[in-house]
């Protein structure tokens, strides 16, 4: 934790502002450790004060270094009370409020001017350290397992996408995990051409193509795959479309590596999917970062700025056909300087069940 404060506070005597209120929940655990709903952080070059109430005021002793810790249910009062005197002009927020928290915090700095931090932290979030990188190591694992397991409990005519994605979850906790990273996406048949096509009681048949998209919470931080399997049978024509996205897949593993732009990550597997003629049936971005968000940046593009050694990045091409089936494979990947490692090992050839 001291080396990020030390990151956020060389950053923090280069912006304009003199201090810095954090308020995100993701935020606040990155700079302190601390996990709870009610909690405030205010930095300065001054001061670093953690204001919580009294359910927290234990758990924050025993595991919050290096702060103030104050115990008040007025956090913002208690901030603006202690920084009265110390000759700052300009503050910081997460630009992540509510327009109602943002009314409330200008009548209590109204002699501050406020400045809104857009990603001020979740930049820094971008580079993961290694105890970031061994956390989400462990949540990739704990998902590469039940996807492995739960091919063993799909009966075509019987099982529903309800009842594969609660065995998921349920197997994922029973490794270790917090819970689910997101809702997940279970799509069966015509409806895996539904990109975010969530989990329904439709049971699943043989002949149809099945979309898994889910993810673990592991001490906070995610994994999040895919893989898309085949129950019964595969046409050739779903054999040559699962090629061609396992090839986009494999194709961004070989290449991504620090100092490729944003617009290269997202057109190294496209192009392979425009040269197949299925351009126009991959619908969505090659991916996202990861870490204590599901999706947290960078976010690709058409931007020319380079990805960096220890940001995790997904890497998920997909192709998907209205109303027949879609495949999508996504895998975890942390960028090193000379190429990229992996984090999700579950099989991703063709499986037929």
């Amino acid at each position: 934790m001291q080396k990020r404060l030390g990151k956020f506070e060389a950053k923090l005597a280069q912006s304009e502002v003199d201090g810095i209120l954090v308020t995100g929940q993701n935020n606040i655990y990155y700079l302190t450790g601390f996990w709870g709903t009610e909690a405030t952080v205010f930095i300065s070059g001054k001061r670093r004060l953690f204001v919580t109430d009294s359910r927290y005021t234990l758990i924050a002793k025993a595991s919050v270094k290096g702060f103030d810790i104050i115990e008040s249910r007025q956090a913002l009062e208690e901030i603006a009370k202690i920084i009265k005197e110390d000759g700052l002009t300009k503050i910081g927020f997460d630009s992540q409020v509510t327009y109602g928290f943002y009314q409330g915090l200008s009548a209590l700095f109204a002699d501050y001017q406020l400045v809104a931090m857009s990603n001020f932290i979740e930049d820094l979030r971008m580079i993961k350290d290694e105890t970031e990188i061994a956390t989400i190591r462990r949540a990739c694992q704990i998902s590469d397992q039940a996807f492995i397991d739960v091919l063993d409990i799909i009966k075509p005519g019987q099982t529903t996408e309800m009842d594969v994605n609660h065995f998921l979850d349920h197997r994922m906790r029973q490794l270790g995990a917090e819970g689910a990273s997101f809702e997940f996406i279970v799509a069966s048949g015509y409806r895996s051409a539904m990109p975010h096509g969530r989990a329904s009681e439709k049971v699943i048949q043989t002949g149809e193509t099945l979309t898994l998209d889910f993810g673990c919470y592991y001490q906070h931080y995610v994994s999040d795959m895919t893989r898309t399997i085949h129950i019964g049978h595969v046409t050739d024509q779903e054999r040559e479309i699962y090629d061609v996205v396992l090839r986009a897949n494999k194709a961004l593993i070989e290449q991504a590596k620090e100092g490729v732009t944003y617009r290269e990550f997202d057109a190294i597997p496209r192009e392979i999917i425009n040269a197949a003629g299925y351009g126009a049936n991959f619908t969505h971005g090659i991916g996202h970062g990861i870490g204590l968000d599901i999706h947290e940046y960078p976010y690709f593009g058409k931007s020319d700025e380079a990805i960096k050694a220890g940001m995790v990045l997904t890497d998920e091409p997909g192709i998907y056909l209205d109303d027949k089936y879609g495949v999508r494979i996504e895998d975890d990947l942390l960028i090193t300087e000379t190429g990229c490692e992996v984090l999700t090992l579950a099989p991703k050839e063709l499986i037929v069940i």
